[in-house]
């Protein structure tokens, strides 16, 4: 496996309206949260320290490729 460490940051943000918030992207939810519609607050941050397995299965689960960060599935440099 690789000697690297990658990083996984999770924020929680909450959002308020006086209506049901449809579906649409984070970006979007932000700009109504920042100067349209919606109250919103952060209210938590973590980060996480990852070997190069779990950044390999943390880029499976985005839908992404371990090749993103140049591993393979079992989270071994590609050029190894």
């Amino acid at each position: 496996m690789t000697d690297r460490k990658f990083y996984k940051r999770t924020i929680t943000v909450e959002f308020l309206s006086e209506s049901p918030i449809p579906d649409m992207g984070l970006g979007k939810l932000v700009e109504e949260g920042i100067s349209g519609d919606y109250s919103m607050n952060v209210t938590s941050y973590k980060t996480d320290e990852l070997d190069g397995k779990q950044a390999a299965d943390a880029l499976l689960d985005h839908a992404s490729d371990p090749s993103f960060f140049q591993l393979t599935k079992e989270g071994k440099d590609v050029n190894e």
